[in-house]
């Protein structure tokens, strides 16, 4: 049970790993942007390439010939560089290019200027409507050359880039799959807050037993010379809840020394056998960072038990048997702990458990009374408290609950404060907190009619005055007709102390004390206006019963004698019910016997404290709830009749 709800980040974060389908897109996202530019490239190259394109290419001489002639229909020659450009005197003609020979002037090929040198205007205007003008323009052929190159250069240039990044991308989805082996591993150093056993409440036996593995990581040579070997691994089994990670962490923070930690489902992949990839990279990582300790959380995900069915192939297979390899593989002077925990013992594969893999098997139970107050004492810490808050009696009231739902109850008791604008946390915020953790919030929008809450009252009394009478039967703590979660009334037995085992005469009052709502409402209403209001009753009951016929050994004709629902035979094969139909209903006529019995105590001790049941429900109806010291005195006179006592 953690002494802080905080939990350290870890030393280096986990990588984050996009998907194939990710990848698949921004691939063909790639390959379009890559086309377009080709596309945009050629059209650009056409584009601006065009008006080069249409012009017709003739022949310097006839140019030449031409432009000597008054008919030859030429009014302008712009000459830049070596090339000529010819405008016509016709506009329906598009205009021509050619070019002259780089080694000599136009004179010297024959294009003779006529006009140029005509001082007289008349003249001149005459010369100029027969013979072409010659414009000499700066050269263009350096600009023409480089756009040339441009068009050329630049879709080959695409190209390369386009097919570089194809690769990088073929590369960098290579790594990715080559990372799938690699283990998505949590790593607490010493850099980071260190928990402790003293930062752990309750489970003193667990903690002890740990005591051993941290003092030897911190003095490995006091046991090597004694000839003792490192325990290869420490099982923590226990309910959820319970604090199993944080004892696992208290260890490694004690010894100060790294902590791997991995989900077993984080072993799991899509790829066969990354699951045992992941695991050779695990343990080569601790190995490198000795001493240290593997944490593997859930292990029973890829350690539950094999069959024959299964087949060798099977990828938790191949992943279990992995780990079984890897443990074998210790060297003694690795200075390497896996710890692992789970709340299923019972579908681990054997191998995993036998001595010189899982060594030490630590079980961190539920906490008692005493571990419950000082867990509460931790959570509530740091949080304004009303002096008169009472932590002892809610230790009393949540027997069976975790460390996590304790500090589940400290959380919603300062969420009730804060919405009910309390500056302090009260009693009645660790009462409503604890009731709504239990059973579910007040449901105050439902209305019940007087019918339905004459009902409820009948009911909810018929089970307190039961409870209340039976010999065996925890106390009657508090009784409500306050609809709560899902339920239309509740009424709680508190134990006054924490029982380990119960007996078969506590289990049939729990029985009894179950029938009384239903039992209340045949015996006020008629046995044919009973409602639907007790059907968790009734599961309760079936449950109970079965239990108790199954599991415990506790029915009249079977006792002693219990009956799995499943069981493994030979060759690893499991069986349901592997029992014979014949006593399958020995079963449920055992079963039935029990609820019978229970039906009719209950009627019995209803039957003879009737004036009680009506006080009770009148009560009920007119405050709705009725705490301890409200029941004492209006179930003072509720006796136990003989018919309702075990023979």
């Amino acid at each position: 049970m953690p002494k802080s709800s905080v939990t350290p980040k870890p030393l280096s974060k986990k990588p984050s790993n996009k998907s194939g389908l990710d990848k698949a897109s921004n691939l063909v996202r790639s390959v379009i942007f890559f086309f377009l530019v080709i596309v945009l490239c050629t059209f650009m190259y056409n584009t601006l390439a065009g008006n080069t394109a249409v012009l017709e290419t003739v022949p310097l001489s006839d140019v030449v010939a031409r432009a000597n002639d008054p008919e030859g229909n030429i009014k302008k020659i712009t000459v830049a560089g070596n090339d000529l450009k010819i405008t016509l005197k016709d506009k329906d003609y598009p205009t021509q290019k050619s070019r002259k020979d780089a080694s000599g002037t136009l004179y010297e090929q024959g294009l003779v200027d006529f006009c140029t040198n005509l001082t007289n205007a008349q003249e001149k205007t005459a010369c100029l409507e027969t013979y072409p003008t010659i414009e000499y323009v700066e050269s263009t052929d350096v600009w023409g050359t480089i756009l040339d190159i441009a068009f050329v250069v630049l879709p080959i240039l695409a190209l390369i880039l386009f097919f570089s990044y194809m690769m990088r991308q073929a590369q960098s989805m290579n790594n990715q799959n080559l990372g799938f082996g690699k283990a998505k591993v949590t790593l607490y150093g010493p850099d980071k807050k260190r928990v402790t056993f003293k930062d752990v409440a309750g489970n003193e036996a667990a903690k002890q037993d740990l005591e051993e593995i941290v003092d030897f990581l911190k003095h490995p040579k006091k046991y090597e010379t004694l000839g003792a070997k490192i325990p290869r691994g420490v099982l923590l089994a226990g309910d959820p809840g319970t604090g199993k990670t944080l004892m696992a962490r208290a260890v490694a923070g004690e010894a100060n020394v790294p902590f791997f930690s991995i989900s077993g489902s984080e072993f799991a992949e899509m790829f066969v056998g990354v699951g045992a990839s992941r695991v050779r990279d695990l343990f080569q990582k601790a190995k490198k960072n000795a001493p240290s300790i593997i944490f593997i959380d859930e292990v029973d995900a890829v350690a539950h038990k094999r069959d024959a069915r299964g087949g060798a192939g099977r990828e938790d297979e191949q992943t279990l048997n992995q780990i079984l390899v890897e443990m074998d593989g210790f060297d003694n002077e690795t200075g390497v702990i896996v710890m692992a925990a789970t709340n299923r013992v019972d579908m681990l594969d054997k191998a995993l458990l036998r001595p010189g893999r899982f060594d030490r098997h630590v079980n961190v139970v539920l906490p008692e009374r005493k571990d419950r107050l000082e867990i509460l004492k931790v959570h509530f810490q740091g949080k304004p408290v009303a002096k008169s808050l009472n932590l002892d009696a809610l230790a009393a009231k949540t027997a069976g609950s975790s460390g996590a739902d304790l500090a589940n109850i400290a959380n919603e008791a300062a969420i009730t404060a804060a919405r009910l604008g309390h500056k302090e946390i009260t009693n009645s915020d660790l009462t409503e907190a604890f009731e709504r953790v239990a059973i579910g919030p007040e449901r105050k929008s439902k209305v019940m009619n007087d019918h339905e809450r004459k009902i409820t009252a009948y009911h909810e009394a018929g089970h307190a005055i039961v409870g209340h009478v039976l010999p065996d039967s925890d106390p009657v703590h508090k009784v409500t007709i306050i609809p709560r979660g899902r339920t239309g009334g509740v009424t709680w037995f508190l134990p006054p102390e924490d029982r380990s085992y119960k007996n078969i005469y506590e289990l049939k009052d729990i029985l009894a004390r179950a029938m009384g709502g239903r039992i209340a409402e045949k015996l006020v209403f008629g046995p044919e206006a009973i409602t639907t209001g007790a059907s968790s009753d009734l599961k309760n009951v079936a449950e109970l019963s079965k239990e108790m016929i199954l599991e415990e050994g506790l029915g009249k004709k079977t006792r002693n004698l219990v009956f799995p629902e499943t069981a493994t035979g030979y060759y690893g094969i499991s069986t349901e019910k592997p029992y014979s139909e014949k006593t399958a209903e020995l079963i449920d006529e055992e079963i039935k016997s029990l609820a019978t019995e229970a039906a009719s105590r209950a009627e019995a001790v209803l039957k003879a404290n009737r004036k009680t049941l009506d006080l009770l429900a009148e009560k009920l109806l007119e405050k709705e709830t009725l705490e301890e010291v409200d029941l004492a005195p209006l179930l003072k006179d509720a006796s136990l009749p003989p018919s309702a006592k075990l023979h």
